[in-house]
């Protein structure tokens, strides 16, 4: 190991050490361990540009192992990036300090994905790979060709997203994509034999990917696996034989520098170890500029790359354009003229129809449910092994990684992935759903059979809490159009909310449209809104969602007839409706005594609008194995029943 490797990876290892210790709480082992790849990487492999962290033909460098994260900031500050400085590093794990314990996207700073929950990162990983593939297609190889670098620990690779995702990475044949395995054979309870007996090489291997074993500490090693993957016609691991606590002669090799602070007096002796003369903090104006050095030849890269990229702006503008507005106001007409009853995933074919016509950066995909989903149109191009000149991805049985791998998409330019499966599965889903949320992705998921109107598949499929528990996570919009006008509407503003994912739960049963007027307004972007009154002066709300908006409408007019007159109230998104201003929500829920609410699903999202004195008609136990009308009989979700109860609750 020459010197300058040494003393460069020297300076990763112990500002990860002395940040950690500081902090009295963090991680210091990874960075020690892998700071010889880290180094090898950024000094002769990665192109990048500190002074443009957001250069669009810059490798990613994702680092899936997140606890790991002062491997990380300590490279962005050691580089120069302007995102990341010393007086952070000493402020890591504080408040509202970028060096947060896990590392937290946030756009041009270097931090190109949330990660933290153990794969997460892998999934994200695929789908850089997959945007950079198809952004070639796009654009031309000159101006797109970078690659995609994912740092993956040993638990990386125990949770199922790593299989799910790289067994699709395989299978097209990314070759853009390299693992940098830390394979130091450690987790926190210790020996990872305690755990897993894998073959590594024959699991990789078996996905498709190539598999290169190399010592982690070997900087010529390094290099040469780094060297051969430039022109790889598969996805790669590298995996980095590596001593965790690496240079700690009480820690390394043990799962004590896995989780704390190695301790002040240990890292004396590290710093007796590798010959580190320095204090805490302190990096030497050699080595630091050294490292200046590697970050400063990225400014070189992007102006080469800038000529090439001047002369194909139009093009890439072209290519990237997306016009939606156009699509949906044509789609809304059409919505008028057909009022035939149509299921809300129908629905969201038909717009799917409008929007992909036009050239844009819509990438579809299915996990295997395109024909029940209906995410698939006329217009798509499918994905295939080695050809990415398409928009559609065959996700197969891979919910979670599809989810994962959308937030990949999502982040990597400019495209707007969308997927879609049943919604009971976003039980699968729901730890990528949260992180697009957290970092706010326009990631956009098609949940279709989303209650017990899907029938005689049973309470297996038949979603109950998922409502609520998706409508629990910040910054989440789930929307739950009722008719087709509603799921037009409803995708314009999953598209138009650039900082906010959303959940499209749409119904396999077909409902009778009730908008049946052209309206210029978005009536579903004020989170609710009125859709029928039966009287000008009315002593009931009825709130109602989705599949059970007709419900309220038929439950309304038979009130009617015995004088109760009413009003029904829409709520096709109540995070959006939770926004709205005082006076509009107290004109929807504060003009009547008595609220009562419906939905198919579990009731206790809506006690907050109903109150102690209203009613909430729903389903809070596992639904019924039967064709979906005597299941809606059998949980008392008739205008019979509701309208009976109801009456029961004005006249006490």
């Amino acid at each position: 190991m020459n010197k300058l490797h040494k003393d460069l990876s020297n300076a990763i290892r112990f500002l990860s050490m002395d940040a950690v210790q500081k902090a009295n709480s963090g991680h210091p082992g990874m960075p020690m361990g892998m700071a010889d790849v880290a180094t090898v990487l950024f000094k002769n492999f990665l192109r990048f540009n500190p002074k443009n962290p957001n250069w669009l033909n810059r490798d990613r460098f994702i680092l899936s192992a997140g606890h790991g994260s002062m491997l990380l900031y300590s490279l962005l500050y050691l580089t120069g990036y302007k995102s990341i400085s010393l007086n952070n590093i000493k402020k890591f794990r504080k408040l509202d300090c970028i060096c947060a314990g896990h590392p937290e996207y946030h756009p041009g700073t270097g931090i190109e994905t949330t990660t933290g929950p153990l794969g997460q990162g892998i999934a994200n990983s695929v789908g850089f790979a997959i945007a950079e593939e198809i952004l070639k297609k796009k654009l031309g190889k000159k101006i797109v060709n970078h690659k995609t670098y994912v740092l993956a620990g040993d638990g990386c690779l125990m949770e199922g997203i790593s299989h799910e995702a790289m067994s699709l990475a395989g299978h097209l044949k990314l070759k853009n994509l390299v693992m940098l395995f830390d394979n130091n054979s450690i987790s926190i309870d210790g020996p990872t034999n305690l755990a897993v007996s894998d073959n590594f090489k024959k699991r990789f291997e078996s996905y498709g990917w190539d598999y290169v074993l190399i010592n982690g500490h070997n900087e010529k090693e390094i290099f040469k696996a780094l060297k051969k993957v430039q022109n790889a016609r598969k996805p790669t691991v590298i995996s980095c034989k590596t001593k965790i606590g690496f240079g700690s002669p009480n820690k390394s090799d043990k799962a004590s520098s896995h989780g704390s602070p190695l301790g002040i007096d240990e890292i004396k002796l590290v710093r007796n170890k590798l010959e580190w003369k320095h204090k805490a903090f302190e990096i030497p104006n050699n080595i630091l500029n050294e490292w200046k050095k590697i970050g400063n030849k990225g400014v070189k890269l992007e102006s080469r790359w800038n000529k090439l990229y001047k002369k194909n702006k139009k093009n890439t503008e072209k290519e990237l354009k997306n016009n939606f507005s156009k699509a949906l106001k044509f789609e809304k007409q059409n919505a008028i003229k057909e009022t035939k009853s149509l299921a809300t995933r129908k629905s969201s074919e038909l717009t799917l129809n409008a929007l992909t016509k036009e050239n844009n950066t819509l990438i579809g995909g299915s996990a295997d449910l395109t024909g029940s989903n209906n995410t698939k149109t006329k217009y798509h191009k499918i994905i295939k092994p080695g050809d990415f000149n398409g928009n559609y991805i065959h996700y197969g049985v891979r919910e979670h990684a599809m989810c994962g791998i959308m937030n990949g998409l999502a982040l990597h330019s400019s495209f707007i992935p969308y997927g879609g499966t049943f919604l009971i599965f976003t039980d699968y889903c729901k730890p990528s759903i949260r992180l697009s949320a957290l970092m706010k992705q326009r990631a956009i998921y098609v949940m279709t059979h989303d209650s017990i109107g899907l029938g005689e598949d049973g309470p297996t499929h038949q979603p109950i809490e998922q409502l609520s528990g998706l409508r629990s996570i910040p910054n989440l919009n789930v929307f739950r159009p009722a008719d087709r006008m509603e799921t037009i509407e409803c995708w314009e503003l999953a598209l138009k909310n650039s900082k906010t994912p959303s959940i499209l739960s749409l119904t396999r049963q077909n409902l009778e449209p009730f908008r049946k007027k052209h309206s210029n307004t978005n009536k579903c972007s004020f989170g609710a809104y009125e859709v029928l009154r039966t009287n000008k002066k009315i002593g009931l709300t009825i709130l109602a969602s989705g599949s059970e908006v007709n419900l309220a409408i038929e439950t309304s007019h038979k009130l009617a007839k015995n004088k109760i007159y009413s009003k029904v109230i829409s709520v096709p998104c109540q995070d959006i409706f939770d926004l709205q201003s005082r006076s509009y929500k107290e004109k929807i829920l504060d003009e009547t005594k008595f609220k009562i609410s419906i939905e198919a699903a579990s009731t206790d999202c809506w006690k907050k609008y109903v109150g102690a004195q209203g009613l909430t008609f729903g389903i809070d136990e596992f639904g019924k194995s039967a064709p979906y009308k005597d299941i809606y009989k059998y949980f008392g979700l008739t205008a019979e029943t509701i309208s009976k109860k109801t009456k029961n609750l004005i006249k006490n």
